[in-house]
């Protein structure tokens, strides 16, 4: 598969291109970024370009899009315009509206829509949804999820939090891993309940904290908080309750804790992974690593995906939308006092 990239001189977006670089079954077609400058020292020998109507003539069959949220909508209808497959970073746009008019492109131009949703490929989430396919811990009954850091000391770049560039506040960075993953996990989320918050940082737009309820079709139901006011540091972790034990999962550090039992309120079996290894390469070479790892399983399933292969982890353009969505029912709830309902949207098929 020939695969150009779009914003490949960012710190995402050279990832991006290692992994292209890496998988046997891919080739760099081409790269493109603000200056040719830029563009040229991260093309690794293929045609570098700044100009998006001399990238899409370049022969490829996909592109991956590693640009910030509101300058992505262009570039995608470009993209599927031109018959390309697109994976998209996430949020897929910066509003519900562009988000909508990007899936629709890629509806309309019979070409699959990727989202770059990569920590469903961390290990110790990757374990979760095993453990509840394994049917481990019973009936799934709740999830808890979090998302939080310290908030702006974190970002390099304004853009990163203010709304009219972002889309909004911990609800679209931290936060839309976390909404996605709570999908990827209760299968679908068509009622949001919540509250959304700037008393910290009052960036006009951009929630510093945010707590709610997410309700699936399945009678499963979620408790949700992303927040820009953990003073702790980093932390994502999720905990799934079931009928015959519970599953938690985390980063940073990596580690997994395994509840089971034989009957509600019975004998406990606990089993611990700390993930020793990954948190030593970490240690010695950075969280990028990881995120490395997880971009190469994403890959490999975006190649899947544009082969219609089905039951694959990968974020598709139903869930892109659906966490954008998600973000935006947040703060509407808060507005109104109500529940916010969305589609049951499923999977997407082409």
């Amino acid at each position: 598969m020939r695969i150009g990239v779009i914003g490949a001189a960012g710190k995402i977006g050279q990832m991006r291109v290692a992994t292209i670089l890496a998988e046997p079954r891919t080739e760099l077609a081409a790269v493109m970024d603000m200056t040719l400058e830029k563009a040229k020292a991260h093309a690794h020998g293929a045609p570098a370009f700044t100009d998006l109507d001399a990238f899409l003539v370049t022969p490829m069959d996909a592109v991956v899009i590693s640009t910030p949220a509101h300058v992505r909508e262009p570039l995608c209808l470009a993209a599927f315009a031109a018959g390309l497959h697109v994976l998209s970073e996430k949020p897929l746009h910066h509003t519900v509206a562009g988000s909508r008019r990007i899936l629709a492109a890629a509806k309309a131009a019979k070409r699959h829509l990727g989202a770059g949703f990569n920590m469903r490929y961390y290990p110790a989430f990757s374990y979760i949804r095993d453990v509840m396919e394994s049917g481990k811990i019973g009936e799934i009954d709740h999830i808890r999820i979090y998302g939080g850091h310290e908030g702006l000391p974190k970002f390099a770049f304004d853009w990163e939090y203010k709304s009219e560039i972002s889309g909004g506040g911990a609800l679209w960075d931290v936060g839309i891993h976390m909404s996605d993953m709570a999908r990827f996990l209760m299968g679908e989320i068509t009622e949001v309940y919540g509250v959304a918050t700037e008393k910290v940082w009052k960036v006009k737009g951009s929630e510093d904290n945010a707590m709610a309820i997410f309700k699936a079709p399945s009678g499963v139901s979620a408790t949700y908080q992303a927040t820009w006011t953990d003073w702790k540091g980093y932390k994502s972790a999720v905990e799934v309750y079931g009928s015959h034990g519970m599953v938690r999962g985390a980063y940073a550090p990596m580690e997994n804790m395994l509840i089971t039992m034989a009957e509600p309120g019975g004998p406990t079996t606990v089993t611990r992974n700390r993930y020793r290894g990954i948190q030593i390469r970490e240690k010695l070479r950075s969280w990028k690593t990881t995120a490395l790892a997880s971009f190469q399983q994403e890959l490999a399933e975006f190649i899947a995906l544009t082969e219609g292969r089905q039951g694959l982890r990968i974020a598709d353009g139903h869930a892109a939308l659906r966490a954008v969505e998600i973000a935006a029912a947040v703060p509407e709830s808060t507005r109104t006092g109500q529940p916010v309902m969305l589609e049951n949207l499923g999977a997407m098929v082409l």
